[in-house]
């Protein structure tokens, strides 16, 4: 037997970080099967995360490298919880619980291996902000490289995907081919093989991830951050799947908008038809020959791709019939069943909650029936009142024709109320972007676009924001410089973005000497208490 001074000084430590439905309790078994079948002492203990996105649950190991055969009556003295500085081995299923790791002292240049995923799962608070609310991917990649002893960063939820598993699988791959632990690759493949429950596919997922490990550098960590776009200098193809769309699009667009102008053709199409996938390039090409005129290939002619990009959005609205349409494409049910793993023979019912109000219906109408309808209700006070809430499962017969007969309207859609008024004030827009003589204004007025988005009460905020600036900021006399102008936008857009209620945007607007416009008054809803008034049998 050993001497006492030729066993390990301590455990090795392992902290894994997984969302939930991620198998990230699966993960923590296989790495305490493997152990034990190497006859290492070995600990686990995990601590639940919480709902909504807003943390992962974690699963802390200590395993010791020495078999249990070699240490007699002796046995280590193993934590039951990590702590910062003391961790070997942090594995992650997503960025951003790499970046909470990171935060939290759990990674350290001295002695920790990072081996983490470069995808993103949004938080609840990402998705809620009106603007871009993401967290920059590329500062948590810097400081993971950065902090890391050895950091080993690649899509493990492509890889997954690719083999039909959970992350799980490919994360102990990743963590076996690491070789931070003294754990052989058979005896890995063994302990999945005694889970028993898609043992195939785990195996195809700890394949892909044992060989990205191996062929990730000890120095970077070689981490790819899964964009799409192509090497920079050359221009992506263009994505229009018409030939004759692509040929149009190539003939009078830069090289450098074919790539979105191209998604702006594909979605204006798939929203309403040819014709109007025609309006979108039309309404393109006096901002291209703007752009053009100002040198616009100096910045990758940003002025024609931000107003393509927002331009399509914008002309694809969300409204009654655009809904029905898409939650009742096939495509949807089979990308439904992919995300469940839904096996060919298992049943899979979808249930759509929905809460259409009086708006939405008079959308639906010619312009002057809506305006009778909408100051019908008003006048009754009806027009938040009726807002019913639905539950209607598409994959029935019933539930799936009122979806598709809702979709077949798509052709009655430019006789609509929604449509005429989406339509002007588009044209408003884009307007006041080709009357900007200042190249840095018309950006700015094209950028306002981003404030357009939602539907309900979200879309009407947006609007009514959108209006607001052109009014003041655009077309008002406030600020008759236009580099002052273009300044003056950009941070009411901003303001308009950070607060939906628009307080914040009235602020901005304050500092250029416009008046305020007063908080709006919300009605009061008194609610009837249902167990107070329920009678006792």
């Amino acid at each position: 037997m050993n001497g006492l001074n030729a066993l390990p000084e301590r455990p090795i430590t392992i902290l894994i970080a997984a969302l939930g439905g991620e198998g990230g309790g699966v993960l923590a078994d296989w790495i305490i099967g493997a152990a034990t079948g190497q006859d290492y002492p070995v600990q686990s203990t995990s601590i639940p995360g919480v709902a909504q996105r807003t943390g992962a649950t974690t699963y802390y190991i200590e395993l010791y490298p020495a078999r249990i055969a070699e240490l007699g009556e002796r046995r280590p003295v193993m934590t039951l919880t990590p702590a910062p500085g003391y961790v070997d081995v942090m594995v992650s299923s997503e960025l951003l619980e790499t970046g909470r790791a990171l935060l939290n002292g759990f990674v350290t240049p001295e002695r920790t291996t990072l081996v983490a995923s470069t995808h993103r799962v949004y938080t609840t608070a990402e998705k809620m902000q009106m603007g871009d609310g993401r967290f920059d991917s590329e500062r948590i990649l810097k400081a993971a490289r950065e902090m890391a002893k050895r950091a080993i960063l690649f899509d493990m939820q492509q890889a997954s995907a690719e083999a039909g598993t959970v992350i799980s699988a490919v994360m102990f791959g990743a963590l076996a081919g690491s070789a931070t632990l003294p754990l052989p690759r058979a005896q890995c493949e063994d302990a999945i093989r005694k889970g028993g429950k898609g043992t195939e596919a785990s195996l195809r997922g700890f394949a892909l991830g044992y060989a990205a490990a191996e062929r990730s550098s000890a120095a970077s960590g070689d981490a790819k951050t899964g964009t799409t776009e192509g090497a920079r200098g050359q221009p992506a193809a263009i994505t229009s799947q018409t030939p004759l769309m692509a040929e149009q699009i190539r003939s009078n667009f830069p090289e450098q908008t074919h790539r979105i102008v191209g998604y702006g053709v594909d979605r204006t199409a798939d929203f309403q038809d040819r014709p109007y996938a025609d309006l979108y390039l039309d309404r393109l090409r006096p901002i291209v020959t703007r752009d053009r005129e100002q040198g616009g290939a100096a910045s990758d002619y940003k002025l024609t791709t931000e107003t393509a990009r927002f331009l399509a959005l914008w002309m694809s609205y969300e409204d009654v019939i655009r809904v029905a349409d898409l939650k009742s494409r096939r495509s949807r049910f089979e990308r439904v069943r992919d995300e469940v793993q839904a096996k060919p023979d298992e049943p899979v019912h979808i249930v759509e909650y929905l809460k259409p109000g009086i708006e939405e219906a008079a959308a639906l109408l010619p312009p002057g029936l809506s305006k009778v309808l909408l100051n019908w209700a008003e006048k009754r006070g009806l027009t938040y009142k009726l807002n019913v809430g639905m539950h209607i499962k598409s994959t029935s017969v019933t539930g799936f024709l009122i979806l598709r007969l809702l979709a077949l309207l798509r052709p009655l859609r430019r006789m609509t109320a929604r449509y005429a008024q989406e339509q002007v004030l588009i044209e408003r827009w884009l307007r006041a972007i080709a009357a900007a003589r200042d190249p840095a204004l018309a950006l700015e007025i094209a950028l306002c676009g981003r404030l357009i988005k939602g539907y309900g009460d979200t879309n009407r905020r947006a609007k009514t924001s959108m209006l607001r600036i052109l009014d003041t900021l655009v077309e008002g006399s406030a600020l008759p410089n236009e580099t002052a102008r273009a300044n003056a936008i950009r941070e009411a857009r901003e303001a308009a973005l950070e607060d939906p209620e628009g307080r914040q945007l009235e602020s901005s607007l304050s500092t250029h000497g416009i008046t305020p416009l007063p908080p709006k008054p919300k009605p009061i809803q008194f609610i009837r208490d249902a167990a107070r008034n329920r009678r006792v049998a």
